[in-house]
């Protein structure tokens, strides 16, 4: 069996390995080697672009105008004066944040008509990339003698943190440094990061979120799923700390946007940071995802999602509470859904036991292989065996024990406890209980102990009835003894006597702990995470840990088998939240057999599926459709028509949720915010005919805030560009909003109009 963690050790190390050579539109590649790799191919695909004009360290170029939005997503600069696009659900928690039921701009939207009201989202970061350095040479000296993985990791963190130091020494730069290629090859990112991010406009959530649960990971999708944020700079347009005297920050380079739009077959090309991949697990890795975690984590995503949906509708204080929290679980649940079957689509388990079978016989025929890689599948089904309950016992501690709110936050105090109990120096117990008070606040703003309540009793429950006895933790004895199993009425007393329902009570604790008091350790619900805890440390991690060992090496051995074996193949790596680039083009496709879905879709799929009352995700506000009835769609419409979103071929993942597609001009237009259902499994496996990329279309965005949010002044500060007769862009002079187009440019549109007149 494999666990979570495992899957993530794997995708941050184990990279490009080609099952057979990378299929078209396959691959997230790094921005440094686009010259000797990609450009090429991108260019026959129709870019016009050059390796330099995307990733530049002697001139501006596209890298500067592509940010890590929190660490999370991906943004991009769309002005000049700092203006940042990212996803609505990007920014969601922010808006959340700043949400009130008196000013729900959740449900009605949010849009700073001027620069004193862009609200400040503290701990909000925007992170651009400086420059990219393979290090690989520095990072391995003094490998060579190290016995053991854990003796090699300890050399290469010693050498990572001399390099990064050095690398940043006398700059307000920071260095970040990461495994490719399992371990075989390291690059260091320098990056700037700005903490004064400002929250300047967002849709209301049945714009932004058009179309919820119900078509998340769909296509045909018709969500205008982007909000807008300001990055501001200190002195000198460097990152400083919020202040009122903070100004606009000034990229090296924003992205002008495009209003031509997208045909099929366009080139498209998407920068972000993709957080996790793992194209290249072994068979057994897939089946046990397929077969045990992904079901397991599916039915208990979806038994805290209708409770939590109830309790929501019940109530808009619990709505607004529960929002961004909601839309975080019910993401990956439905991912891993469409993940399940694709993987079945795409006959990956099978595809990978081939790949396996055609490397045992290549090692087979030389007796110099036999020796470096002749166990080496033995070793992975040993080590795999071992983890044997591993994997099930991680899947329910991290969704359903820790998926309890109230378990979360008293699995916080575990230090707190032992500094009281070891009579710590107060002035550390202080520190500790004001950080404590912190968290708490936060925790409790958006907490109702009712719903947690019955989100106990629910999951608590799965996980002591579909879980071996022999794998419960030492509290479940307690329940199964004292409750005959009954987690209702275990949830009742927990929660009438822990301190850690409500947040007075956790204040009086902290007092207590403070003061000196034991009072912690006899706590019911810390009574409980410190079980579920204690159960992961002794009997999860040191075979979790040792069988992790174990596979890193196995896997850079792997690694570079596969790589002698297909030396004629260019490797791409797994995501690891660096920057990188997909590239592809604009392309529909068929999901099932008789069904072939068109790359675009329109304002009037909106309106067929209001209508339809289909379901209440499908609700859209007065305005919009005044705009569609007139048909006022302004600059922003093609032939009475208003487009909304687009798909294309690019490889995508998590973190690049708001990510640019760009075209072959370099122009923005769209902006990437899912996957479809089919395509979802792409994180494990690449099918050219089922993975699609979902984006926003930039010119659905331009509507949308113009004409739908009267926030024109927001589009003047932006760079429109149109095609002339020769398809070259022309950047218009600063435009006017609400459609309104330049003299410059109606000139222009006169003279190519006559151009044409004349050639019929």
């Amino acid at each position: 069996m494999i666990s979570k963690r495992i899957l993530s050790f794997f995708a941050a190390a184990f990279l490009s390995i080609g099952i057979t050579t990378a299929r078209p539109d396959e691959g997230m590649w790094l921005p440094l080697l686009l010259k000797q790799l990609n450009e090429a191919e991108m260019q026959k695909k129709g870019m016009k672009l050059s390796a330099e004009d995307i990733y530049s360290v002697n001139q501006s170029s596209l890298k500067d105008a592509i940010v890590s939005f929190g660490g999370f997503c991906t943004g991009e600069m769309i002005s000049p004066e700092g203006l940042l696009l990212t996803n609505h659900h990007c920014g969601y928690g922010q808006v959340q944040q700043h949400s009130t039921v008196e000013n729900d701009y959740l449900t009605d939207g949010f849009w700073a008509m001027n620069r004193e009201q862009e609200l400040p989202n503290p701990g909000l970061t925007a992170t651009f990339i400086v420059r990219m350095e393979d290090v690989t040479k520095q990072i391995m000296a003094g490998t060579e003698g190290a016995k053991t993985e854990a003796a090699r990791e300890a050399v290469i963190q010693r050498n990572m943190a001399k390099v990064g130091k050095e690398a940043t020494a006398g700059t307000h730069y920071d260095a970040v440094i990461k495994p490719y290629f399992y371990g075989n090859e390291y690059y260091m990112y320098i990056t700037e990061t700005f903490k004064d991010v400002r929250l300047v406009g967002a849709p209301p959530s049945s714009i932004g979120k058009f179309g919820g649960d119900t078509d998340n990971w769909m296509w045909p999708r018709h969500t205008g799923d982007f909000s807008i944020f300001r990055v501001y700079a200190g002195p000198n347009n460097e990152p400083a700390e919020y202040s009122p005297q903070n100004k606009p920050y000034k990229p090296k380079h924003h992205l002008p946007i495009s209003l031509s739009g997208v045909q099929e077959n366009d080139f498209t090309l998407v920068f972000g940071f993709p957080g996790r991949t793992n194209e290249y697990l072994t068979s057994q890795a897939v089946k046990e995802i397929y077969e045990v975690s992904n079901p397991a984590k599916i039915n208990i995503r979806e038994t805290k999602l209708n409770i939590l949906d109830k309790d929501m509708k019940a109530s808009d204080a619990v709505r607004i509470k529960y929002a961004a929290k909601y839309a975080s679980i019910a993401n990956y649940w439905k991912k891993w859904i469409g993940e399940n079957r694709g993987i079945r689509k795409a006959n990956a388990i099978e595809e990978k036991q081939q790949l396996e079978k055609q490397f045992a016989t290549w090692v087979a025929a030389d007796p110099a292989r036999k020796g470096k890689y002749g166990n080496l599948m033995a070793d992975f089904e040993k080590n795999y065996n071992a983890l044997d309950g591993i994997t099930i016992s991680r899947d329910y501690i991290n969704e359903a024990a820790y998926g309890v709110e109230i378990i979360k936050l008293a699995n916080n105090f575990t230090k707190l406890q032992e500094m009281v109990v070891q009579k710590a120096p107060q002035k550390d117990i202080d520190a500790m209980v004001e950080r404590l008070e912190k968290y708490s606040a936060d925790f409790f703003k958006d907490y109702n102990a009712p719903s947690d309540k019955k989100v106990f009793a629910a999951l608590l429950s799965l996980y002591y009835n579909n879980v071996d006895q022999k794998l419960h933790p030492q509290a479940f004895m307690m329940v199964r003894e004292k409750y005959k199993g009954d987690f209702s009425k275990y949830a009742d007393d927990v929660f009438s006597k822990s301190a850690f329902a409500s947040e007075a009570g956790v204040k009086k604790l902290l007092a207590d702990a403070k003061a000196g008091k034991d009072v912690i350790k006899t706590d019911p619900a810390f009574v409980l995470a410190s079980s579920v805890a204690d159960y992961y440390r002794v009997n999860v991690l040191p075979t979790y840990t040792s069988v992790n060992d174990n596979l890193n090496l196995l896997y850079r051995t792997y690694m570079t088998g596969l790589r002698e074996m297909q030396q004629d193949k260019s490797f791409y790596p797994d995501a690891n939240s660096t920057l990188r680039i997909a590239y592809g083009v604009v392309e529909p496709y068929e999901p099932v057999d008789g069904v072939k879905y068109k790359y675009y879709t329109t304002l009037e799929g909106i309106m067929e599926k209001a209508a339809s009352g289909a379901a209440e995700d499908y609700a859209i506000p007065a305005k919009l459709r005044e705009l569609y009835e007139k048909k006022d769609y302004g600059r922003y419409g093609v032939n009475g028509e208003m487009p909304v979103a687009f798909i294309a071929s690019n490889h995508t993942t998590g973190g690049n949720s708001g990510s640019p597609v760009i075209n072959a001009n370099g122009q923005l237009i769209g902006t990437n915010f899912d996957r479809n259902w089919e395509g979802t499994m792409s994180d494990i496996v690449y099918n050219p005919d089922q993975v699609r990329n979902i984006s926003v279309d930039a010119r659905y965005m331009l509507f949308i805030v113009d004409k739908f949010a009267g926030a024109g002044h927001l589009v003047n500060e932006m760079t429109l560009v149109t095609d002339d007769t020769s398809g070259l862009p022309q950047v218009d002079a600063r435009h006017k909003a609400s459609g309104e187009t330049s003299k410059k440019d109606k000139k222009k549109k006169r003279k190519n109009k006559d151009k044409a007149e004349a050639g019929n």
